[in-house]
């Protein structure tokens, strides 16, 4: 859900501003964490690939706790070089900026999602509610050359910052109802962005994004017990808040996430997993030579899963990767998940074996 790597144009002209000091005055660039570009500071609220397989498949009442390392690597090049018309504040003239960075961001996360499942029906569903909190590290560099160009002239400058930053980022609270009707499982969700985590719009490297997001969807799982097959989606949109710090507002996010998997015995899967982001409108806040934004990429890649019965514990254990293509106005690259979840073992019969993660 939340996310964290990406560039806007915003932190990146601050970055090599210690390098050159009109730059000081420019509309700046970031590279930041798993994002989208039109985001601010490269940060989005929605982290693709959250859901998957067996996404809507009602739990076991009672308390869970999922824990999932998060790694996630990206970088882009030319693909990011940018010329814009800005004026710079106490410039008259219009300076024509052109920026050719290489941005490599690595990611490195714990999110931690303790959950509860009740018992009594809610809307003829199953209501389940949490909260995600993310602690870990974030390592964004940049290369390049930055050139201004106006009627007094040019300047050159090259150079590399980075920055490491390793703390708390912010605190998602989520709600799900579930509904099951024989291989058919729906679900309806909505989470949101509690702003409390390590952030500053002057940092290259955040873990938390400045500001407060809206995000609800619904999805599907069909799960055959007798073939063993199974297919999830999940979609949904994000609405963001304006950040009080620099008065930008990023666009609204579609994204959808599946997962189809095969069960080789009661507990053990393999299968697939992939997901789809784009941006569906324009940020407000950025200079009008720099907007508007709006991203998307795709990812793909494998999963497999089995489950452990622990006594009145039940233990699953999901390990997924995503290889990125198809992204435009982004950076883009690889992300892989390791996802440990304890919950309530299910009743013992062949087709709960095959419902409960």
């Amino acid at each position: 859900m939340m996310g964290p790597v990406l560039w806007a144009m915003r932190n990146l002209l601050f970055g090599l501003s210690r390098f050159i000091a009109m730059a000081l005055a420019c509309a700046t660039v970031t590279s930041a964490s798993n994002g989208a570009l039109a985001d601010e500071n490269g940060v989005s609220f929605w982290l693709p690939g959250l859901f998957g397989s067996l996404a809507a498949v009602p739990q076991q009442p009672g308390w869970s706790l999922i824990v999932t390392n998060y790694y996630d690597s990206v970088g882009a090049s030319a693909a990011v070089a940018a010329s814009r018309e800005i004026t710079i504040g106490r410039f008259n003239p219009t300076v024509n900026v052109n920026l050719n960075v290489n941005v490599n961001a690595k990611l490195d996360l714990g999110l931690i999602n303790p959950s509860y499942v009740f018992a009594t029906p809610v809307l003829g569903g199953q209501l389940a509610v949490g909260v995600m909190g993310i602690v870990g590290t974030n390592n964004t560099a940049l290369d390049g050359t930055l050139t201004l160009a106006s009627g007094l002239g040019s300047i050159m400058r090259q150079g590399s910052i980075s920055q490491t930053t390793t703390g708390f980022g912010d605190l998602y609270p989520q709600a799900m109802i579930r509904w099951n009707s024989g291989v058919n499982n729906w679900m309806v969700y909505g989470t949101g962005d509690i702003p409390v985590g390590d952030y500053s719009s002057t940092n290259l490297a955040n873990l938390g994004i400045g500001h407060g997001a809206v995000d609800a969807g619904g999805g599907y799982t069909y799960l055959n017990p007798q073939t063993g097959h199974e297919f999830s989606a999940v979609t949904g949109f994000t609405y963001n808040l304006i950040n009080p710090s620099t008065n930008y507002q990023s666009g609204v996010d579609w994204h959808l996430d599946w997962g189809a998997s095969q069960f080789l015995s009661k507990t053990v899967f393999v299968g697939a997993v992939g997901y789809f982001y784009e941006q569906i409108s324009s940020d407000t806040g950025c200079a009008p030579q720099l907007c508007p934004f709006e991203s998307g990429v795709i990812g793909i890649g494998p999963q497999m899963a089995v489950i452990i019965p622990l006594g009145s514990v039940q233990a699953y254990v999901n390990v997924k990767a995503y290889y990125e293509f198809d992204a435009h106005d982004r950076p883009s690259g690889w992300n892989g998940w390791l996802t440990l979840s304890l919950s309530p073992s299910a009743p013992v019969n062949p087709r709960s074996a095959m419902l409960t993660k």
